[in-house]
């Protein structure tokens, strides 16, 4: 990085932190401090759900998993508009009408405060797990990548966002969001424009879409009806709806953006606005994965993209045989770019979806794969500690070794912002959940507003804190991305569950709730261990796709709590 590239990042950063911390200081009440006034347009409200959403792991891993996987990871997102329009239609409206401050204070009016208590603690759980993978994900690429200590920027991340949400609460996560997705959006139009400009002359938008499809990433939609596989249409349209249905509504840290409006319309606005953005955001975010793919068929590309592993090599007995899979990849990817530059220029655009010529090419892209992963047992076989698995290492790899003096610094305030804006929501909502749905009930005495802004804020302190402890500790999975919606499916469907019970199984009471949702957790980790986690581990297919467990805990939640009210007398399941 040259100094430019430090001045636009630092500045960038320092902007959003004493912008945050300035526009919203102050806050003296409960209701300005966690609703942040309650004066906020759908515009601030739309754009504020987003960042919540697309934390570092989003513009992090999404283009890895474009690279690697093709275009098909977009069906997860298929849902959410169904998902928004539901909740402007039934959530939205009874919050503002009970006027609370958490999504699960309705829990207590419905059924008791245990259940609130319960669904709460689930919350806590989920997304304190949350905010430590979103302050980890960009840790530990810039980390491995730029060579920085990963517990020095797990801090300075973390410190920064503590900063302004302690000091402006609510508010101040809204009010910086707006201009870090601007910053965002800016940064990755360039970086999707330039890679473009970065191809062989000659390789036109449309040719470049074809070589992907040649190469199979282009295939968006898949209609199969396999359980197994994590990422179909009806996955997306069921699963995905299901997990949208519950991290939009019922989540804290997205309930608090939208409770946070001037009125009932306008948080309608703003959650339809998302709705409607979502998917081509990120199908935009996959295209430059694509793109990024497309790149790398005309330039050389690292066997690992995780520069550690090169270095575990290095060192190592096993140099010589990396060094040879190394010159295999190469071989490869000089035969796909004669391949490649062949067939477009002399037969044009058409030929070469030809059966004979894209046979030739998965050829050519099945052998590639099989170096990699070769060379990821010789990784293991020198150091086991290390990350093999590249994903979300592609895109930064670009970034530092293609893009201009400056826009180096713009791509990676882009990611450090992403991490902070998520981060500011988590932690603002954690420390409200705290407040209004274990603290508060639980306390003593008449307390002042200023008590409980007080309070609220030492919870964010310690939530962030904790956050950050979590990173330090954290480790890779397969893909983040995954990860954190892997976490979320866990529990989302239960708490989805039992607002739904709620709203719409009014003879259903509150101890009935209860047992069901403490049974159905335990199920659902059963069903993650045993069906997804263990085959996973034994290097099997996993039997099921982890967005189903959306559709499960929610099912199995709402029929045990029928069942337990319907066939045990009442006083046979008072706690």
């Amino acid at each position: 990085m040259q100094l430019i590239d430090w001045i636009v990042l630092g500045g960038t950063l320092l902007f959003i932190v004493l912008y945050g911390a300035w526009k919203t200081r102050g806050s003296s009440t409960v209701k300005d401090y966690i609703r942040g006034g309650n004066d906020a347009k759908w515009w601030t409200i739309g754009l504020s759900v987003m960042a919540t959403q697309a934390s570092a792991i989003t513009f992090l891993s999404t283009p890895g998993q474009a690279f690697h996987s093709g275009m098909g990871f977009v069906q997860f997102y298929i849902g959410v508009p169904i998902a928004m329009i539901i909740i402007c239609m039934i959530f939205i409206p009874l919050y503002h009408r009970l006027n609370v401050y958490t999504a699960y204070e309705y829990l207590e009016s419905r059924f008791d405060l245990k259940t609130r208590t319960l669904t709460a603690v689930f919350f806590l759980i989920q997304r304190s797990l949350a905010a430590g993978i979103t302050i980890f994900a960009p840790s530990i690429i810039l980390s491995a990548v730029l060579g920085w200590n990963l517990t020095i920027l797990n801090i300075i991340i973390g410190l920064l966002v503590i900063i302004y949400t302690v000091s402006g609460g609510t508010k101040a996560v809204s009010v910086t969001q707006k201009y870090q997705m601007a910053i965002i959006f800016s940064g990755m139009f360039i970086a999707f424009f330039l890679v473009i400009d970065y191809l062989p002359d000659g390789i036109t938008f449309s040719k470049a879409l074809d070589i992907a499809g040649a190469s199979g990433k282009m295939e968006v939609l898949n209609f199969s009806f396999d359980l197994d596989n994590r990422y179909t249409f009806w996955t997306g349209i069921i699963g995905g709806t299901f997990l949208a249905l519950s991290y939009f509504g019922t989540d804290q840290s997205q309930v608090q953006r939208y409770l946070s409006g001037k009125s009932i319309k306008e948080s309608q606005l703003g959650l339809l606005f998302n709705g409607l953005l979502k998917v081509p955001m990120q199908f935009f975010i996959l295209l430059v994965g694509i793109m990024v793919f497309v790149f790398y068929q005309f330039n050389q590309a690292p066997l690992n993209f995780n520069p550690a592993a090169k270095e575990a090599i290095v060192d190592s007995q096993y140099k010589d045989e990396y060094t040879f899979l190394e010159n295999d990849l190469s071989k490869i990817q000089q035969q796909k770019e004669e391949f490649i530059n062949k067939h477009i220029a002399t037969y044009g655009k058409e030929s070469i979806r030809k059966s004979e010529a894209k046979d030739f090419l998965e050829n050519l892209n099945k052998s590639e794969t099989e170096t990699r992963e070769a060379a990821k047992k010789l990784i293991k076989k020198a150091n086991p500690d290390i990350e093999t698995n590249d994903k979300d290492y592609v895109f930064i790899h670009f970034i530092l070794n293609n893009l201009p003096k400056g826009l180096i610094g713009l791509l990676l305030a882009v990611i450090l912002s992403a991490a902070m804006s998520s981060t500011a929501s988590e932690l603002n909502a954690l420390a409200s959940t705290t407040v209004i749905d274990l603290y508060k009930p639980n306390v003593k005495g008449e307390k002042s507003e200023k008590h409980f802004v007080l309070m609220t804020m030492l919870f964010t302190l310690l939530w962030g804190l904790l956050a950050i402890f979590v990173a330090c500790f954290a480790n890779l999975f397969d893909n983040l991305i995954q990860l954190v919606n892997i976490i979320g499916s866990i529990f989302y469907g239960n708490v989805l569950g039992i607002f739904m019970l709620a709203f719409f199984v009014k003879f259903v009471k509150s101890n009935a709730t209860f047992i069901a949702a403490i049974i159905t957790q335990v199920v659902i980790l059963l069903i993650f261990y045993f069906a997804i986690y263990r085959p996973e581990q034994m290097g099997l297919k996993p039997m099921l796709g982890y967005l189903w467990l959306n559709l499960i805990g929610c099912t199995i939640v709402m029929f045990l709590a029928i069942i337990l009210q319907l066939i045990i007398p009442t006083k046979r399941i008072e706690l």
